[in-house]
């Protein structure tokens, strides 16, 4: 017998179906690009970003975010500061629970922060608890691991007593290299209990990551989204042709050189925010002549056209840079250049006037060398300063490029540096992550600036509090940026393309969108 023929419109009817049953399979599933592959899932390990953001879904520390990237009580459901701002005391949550049922005690973060600075399984990150008492000790090895600054007052209580008080404490206690760590899970991340919104289902490397919502999570009911799905995908070109094609709501970044595109053809997809990120040029205070005259380091930084560097030489979205420490950041208003607010003409001007007052010109030409880590946009960024300082100053610059070891060693070393590439993406909101780095002695001040006033108001912050400490940041900064000891170019931003009909993802600073909080509005038929 010949099989019957359904009539059109029961074709037509079971086709509606389908697309209905289809749509409502994907409706509890989210989809997002991740960089490349996670280098580990072990909190003690990860170090780049595609880590710490799956982390930041699957495990959970005393302070968490909220969906404003913000700190927010995480495992602990409130704190206490004592003791003038050296102690903080938490209290955990009853209802937190590992995946596996069982509660989490005080002793899973004693148990993980100690692991975090034993020598033989010492955290890649650890230096960011550098504020607790004794850590800086216990990684010179000139104290035991005992003695951190981490104590169990109760099986739900815990105290972190600080050397010194340090506001941005709770941001660094809702990193990775601070959450708790199972017994189980010591060696085995993969495997591990873990205590956040969602748990590993299936990893299928280098394709994709499946997670589904983790019914032991303290506030279970308030995820939003049943299933995640982040998917490795290294270069940002493949990756928008992916989000193009319909296969991912939310992408980790957007190729160069289509900002204007996307720009005008997605406006509404395109996410573009200021981030807590510098991008600047370090000037090496032991060379002969960057060292010793200010009015030549402000007439270099003068000569370059940040507007030219940021809207055609980048094009991405990045904002022109006139301080160190970007903005963005709660009741701190940056120390800007005093000549940020000036035509890009009066600014050359000035820079001619400075550069011959320190010594140079036409008679006396200046050649200098810039170094830089091999990259396409730095190397372009590079080109671009060189033009500038050619066309406005007569400097002749010979540009170096450098396989990243070996030009972190050389502006570490600062033996051979003149004019490098430099740059900070915060570890925590607030200016002193920024300004730190250029304290006399500080290991990663590449400039090797020194000037007393500038530490005596960084050391005078560190014990003030309020706007009496923003005040003496803010003072700093501006002595930084008379001093020059770095150029900043550009300011970092942050860039996504999300599906309109997304909600829950906020952009912020900090460029933080845990997936609890993301929910797929339901389209209309």
């Amino acid at each position: 017998m010949r099989p019957r023929i359904l009539p059109n419109k029961i074709y037509t009817l079971l086709f509606l179906v389908a697309c209905l049953v289809s749509e409502s399979s994907f409706a509890s599933a989210i989809r997002r690009g991740l960089g490349p592959e996670p280098d580990s899932l072990h909190i003690h390990q990860a170090q780049g970003l595609a880590a710490i953001n799956l982390l930041r879904d699957i495990r959970e520390g005393l302070v968490t975010f909220d969906v404003n990237g913000e700190p927010a009580p995480g495992q602990a459901s409130s704190w206490q500061v004592l003791d003038g701002g050296k102690r903080y005391r938490f209290t955990l949550r009853p209802e937190a629970r590992w995946s596996n049922g069982e509660a989490v005690i005080a002793e899973d973060f004693l148990r993980a922060w100690r692991r975090a600075f034993t020598p033989e399984t010492a955290a890649a990150t650890a230096g960011l608890l550098k504020d607790v008492l004794n850590a800086n000790e216990i990684l010179k090895g000139s104290a035991p691991v005992e003695s951190l600054g981490i104590y169990a007052v109760d099986i739900n209580v815990i105290d972190v007593v600080l050397a010194e008080p340090a506001p941005w404490i709770l941001e660094i206690l809702a990193h990775p290299v601070s959450y708790p760590l199972h017994a189980l899970g010591m060696n085995d991340p993969r495997n591990a209990p873990v205590n956040g919104s969602y748990k590993i289902i299936e990893w299928i490397p280098r394709a994709s990551i499946r997670l589904d919502r983790n019914p032991g999570f303290h506030a279970a009911e308030s995820v939003a989204t049943a299933t995640i799905e982040y998917f490795p995908i290294e270069e940002p070109a493949a990756e928008l042709s992916r989000y193009r094609a319909g296969e991912l709501e939310i992408t980790e970044t957007i190729p160069a050189g289509r900002f204007e595109w996307l720009r005008q053809k997605m406006p509404d997809d395109l996410r573009v925010h200021p981030y807590l990120g510098t991008f600047w040029l370090g000037l090496n205070f032991n060379h002969s002549k960057l060292g010793q005259s200010g009015d030549l380091r402000q007439a270099l930084s003068l000569a370059i056209n940040r507007k030219i560097l940021a809207e055609t030489v980048l094009g991405a979205g990045e904002l022109p840079a006139w301080s160190i420490v970007p903005p963005g950041i709660p009741a701190y208003e940056p120390a800007g250049m005093a000549q940020a607010g000036a035509s890009q003409q009066d600014r050359e001007a000035e820079a001619r006037r400075l550069f011959r007052q320190s010594g140079f010109g036409r008679h006396e030409p200046l050649l200098l060398e810039l170094r830089y880590n091999t990259s396409g946009v730095h190397r372009r960024v590079a080109v671009a300063v060189a033009a500038m300082w050619k066309q406005v100053l007569g400097v002749n610059t010979q540009l170096v490029n450098e396989e990243w070891k070996v030009f972190v060693n050389n502006r570490k070393m600062g033996m051979i540096t003149e004019v490098f590439r430099g740059g900070w993406i915060a570890d925590y909101a607030d200016p002193a992550s920024f300004l730190d780095l250029f304290l006399d002695g500080n290991s990663l001040n590449n400039t090797f600036y020194a000037n007393r006033e500038f530490d005596s108001l960084m050391k005078s912050a560190a014990i003030a509090s309020g706007g009496i400490r923003m005040e003496l940041l803010h003072r700093a900064e501006a002595q930084l940026m008379q001093d020059m000891p770095a150029i900043p170019l550009y300011y970092y931003v942050s860039r996504h393309l999300v599906k309109p009909r997304l909600t829950g993802f906020v952009d912020n600073i900090r460029d933080i969108h845990l997936s609890r909080y993301l929910e797929l509005e339901t389209e209309t038929p």
